[in-house]
């Protein structure tokens, strides 16, 4: 198998007195889905800030195609490639779903800077054009084509999720970490989920992290599983593996 494209090693975070991470080691590789599991207060959310940035570990370090991206901020992290959904939605509710599209690609600017956009010169216009089909096309790749101008803060939760994962892939990702995205979705807004992810991770080769409390749908969805209890690496394997695992099943499948 391939090289990790990211990777986490011996990853610690404390709050105060409280070792929320303890010596955590995970990596993903391309192509891959790998469910996030474990009980509430495990750690996977923070494990999550740690992957994106947002939180800087106490202990231990972040790599990218074998890089140290440890000390690297969110917003580098994210313009290479490390996108991320959250457990609450994030989208601009006062801006259509095509806007909230849209407004992933602006870092990459418009070329020719205000004289540009004053004068609309060719190049810049050519560019937005080509944003508008990427947009386009994210948005019907995601099914929720139909939404585009519709104000995002009038959906419902799952089709709000789902935005919110066009949103996160309006650019191509290498690397994708999805918090919750099946919670307050509908069954059949699951099974587009899980489509997309697929055709994400084995068509795009994106490496993907899912953290889920949906066990079935993480089982189903994912080649590896991995189970974090207090902060700790309880168990890591295959669907199956981890399923028949004692110490899952105690911690946190239960045993019927």
């Amino acid at each position: 198998m391939s090289e990790y494209v990211v990777r986490a090693s011996g990853v610690g975070v404390r709050f105060g007195g409280v070792r929320a991470l303890s010596g955590v080691g995970l990596g993903i590789r391309a192509g891959e889905v790998c469910g996030l599991i474990g009980p509430n207060g495990a750690g996977k959310t923070t494990l999550f800030d740690v992957l994106s940035g947002i939180r800087r570990p106490d202990e231990g370090r972040l790599f990218l195609d074998g890089a140290d991206i440890t000390r690297r901020s969110p917003v580098w992290r994210a313009r290479h490639g490390m996108r991320r959904t959250f457990q609450r939605q994030q989208l601009f509710g006062q801006l259509t779903v095509a806007d909230n599209v849209l407004v992933a690609q602006e870092w990459r600017g418009g070329g020719g800077g205000l004289a540009a956009d004053l004068l609309a010169a060719p190049g810049r216009r050519a560019r937005e054009r080509t944003r508008r089909e990427r947009a386009a096309r994210v948005l019907a790749d995601c099914g929720v084509g139909a939404l585009g101008a519709s104000y995002a803060g009038g959906l419902p939760v799952g089709r709000s999720r789902m935005v919110e994962l066009t949103r996160a892939v309006a650019d191509p990702p290498r690397v994708l970490l999805l918090d919750e995205p099946a919670s307050g979705m509908s069954a059949p807004e699951r099974e587009q989920l899980a489509r997309v992810v697929r055709r994400l991770a084995h068509e795009e080769g994106c490496a993907v992290l899912l953290v889920e409390h949906n066990v079935a749908f993480v089982m189903d969805l994912c080649a590896r599983v991995v189970v974090l209890d207090l902060g700790t690496v309880l168990a890591e394997g295959t669907p199956a593996e981890v399923r028949a695992d004692p110490l899952v099943r105690e911690a946190y499948l239960g045993k019927a």
